[in-house]
């Protein structure tokens, strides 16, 4: 968090994906919503897959980003709430059992931590570490749903937790390459669980819903249900891909091949028109024509891959609903046209393009799918922010353990 000037406090997501890096800068006043007051955005070319390859190179789009971040907000920033992503990622769903420690039977916020520290065992190997353990919900002697276990009466309390797990030497690259930017990282979040804060509205995540974050170089995953994330994965396959089919389908430089998706790109060929647009020969003499159709003759198997990769992990996932919420697109890829409607038609689910919403502020520059993680990393860093400024006014003193679990709790539900 960047101190921007009295009562007035400012959050950062640093959104760092494999084509670009997004800075987005919000203001917290008055214990309301916060107010984006500032975005940056750089290309990197650090990233593969998800995964820093480039830690230099990574770190030069970070300062970049972050250079117009402050510039447009006037903030000096000097910590963020960072984005995870990459095929490392996997996740599991466990639970924890523990018998309440009190004698008069009260659950306390110990009582919460030790059945979290329960559900954390987990088999895994010296290469992995535990992103994050998520409760979805606690039953206090069998009985199911509950939010908030502080309070009340029982001797046996159990949760459910989505377990996210990394590789290790990942996140670390990663955590290298923002503080060589001079970053402080505040706090790592899956991306798609970011986006999801941002897109997805309550009853969608209560009914269940694919929430799909197509970034350039990966197609992060995550089912939500009742209210909580269910599965998490990352596909190593995304937008890049399509740039690159075109790229060599058509002849031409990658730049060039990723102007033509955004501009006359559709992802089935019964979507394109009967025009056509002008290119260059390959011989660098002269000029062709190239009709639509052929250019989304070049997109659409690749989209069609991308869906039935999709179509697997929904499948692998043994989630099992009906997911009323369907799927929602983020990501700069979502913008596609078309996409909804193919995948729709394949998967005979709801299909729409999440748009991030909840903040005041700059709301027509991140209004896109593009900037949902990093939407959503503001969000994530507000709630918890605004929670343990009220915590810390409430006790006069820093926020304890259960203080810190509560602001977790209510950051998730």
């Amino acid at each position: 968090m960047a101190r921007r000037h009295q009562l007035r406090e400012a959050v950062v997501g640093l959104d760092i994906g494999s084509t670009k890096v997004a800075v987005v800068v919000a203001e917290i006043a008055g214990g309301q919503e916060p107010s984006i007051i500032g975005l940056g955005v750089a290309p990197n070319s650090g990233l593969r897959k998800g995964v820093v390859v480039d830690i230099e190179g990574t770190s030069r789009a970070i300062l970049q980003a972050v250079e117009q971040a402050q510039r447009m907000s006037g903030v000096e920033i000097t910590s963020a709430v960072v984005s995870v992503s990459g095929s490392h990622i996997s996740s599991l769903n466990n639970r924890g059992v523990v018998a309440v420690s009190r004698p008069d039977h009260e659950i306390t916020g110990e009582d919460v931590h030790r059945v979290l520290d329960a559900a954390r065992v987990i088999n895994l190997t010296p290469d992995r570490e535990v992103l994050h353990i998520i409760p979805r919900e606690f039953e206090v002697d069998g009985y199911d749903g509950v939010k908030d276990p502080v309070g009340m009466v029982g001797g046996r309390l159990e949760v459910e937790a989505h377990i996210v797990t990394a590789a290790s030497a990942s996140l670390q690259n990663l955590m290298r390459a923002v503080a060589r930017a001079g970053i402080v990282v505040e706090g790592l979040w899956l991306s798609s669980l970011a986006a999801g804060e941002a897109v997805l509205t309550p009853a969608e995540k209560e009914l269940g819903v694919v929430l799909v974050d197509i970034g350039g170089g990966t197609m992060d995953i995550s089912i939500y249900d009742r209210g909580t994330p269910w599965y998490s994965v990352v596909i190593p396959i995304g937008g890049e891909h399509i740039t690159s089919d075109i790229a060599v389908g058509l002849r031409v430089p990658l730049p060039l091949a990723e102007e033509i998706k955004v501009t006359r790109g559709v992802a089935a060929t019964s979507m394109a028109g009967d025009g056509s647009f002008e290119l260059p020969n390959p011989s660098g003499r002269g000029s062709r024509q190239v009709p639509d159709k052929v250019l989304a003759g070049i997109i659409e198997p690749r989209v069609q891959e991308m869906v039935s990769l999709l179509a697997r992990e929904i499948k692998r996932s043994a989630y099992p609903g009906i997911l009323p919420g369907g799927v929602v697109f983020c990501g700069g890829t979502a913008n596609l046209p078309g996409l909804t409607d193919l995948t729709a038609d394949l998967l005979d689910l709801p299909v729409r393009v999440g748009q991030p919403g909840g903040l005041a502020g700059l709301n027509d520059i991140v209004a896109g799918p593009a900037f949902a993680t990093a939407v959503g990393l503001v969000q994530l860093a507000g709630r918890s922010a605004a929670a343990a400024v009220a915590a810390t006014g409430e006790r006069s003193q820093p926020a304890g353990l259960w203080s810190r679990l509560r602001n977790w709790l209510e950051e998730l539900f």
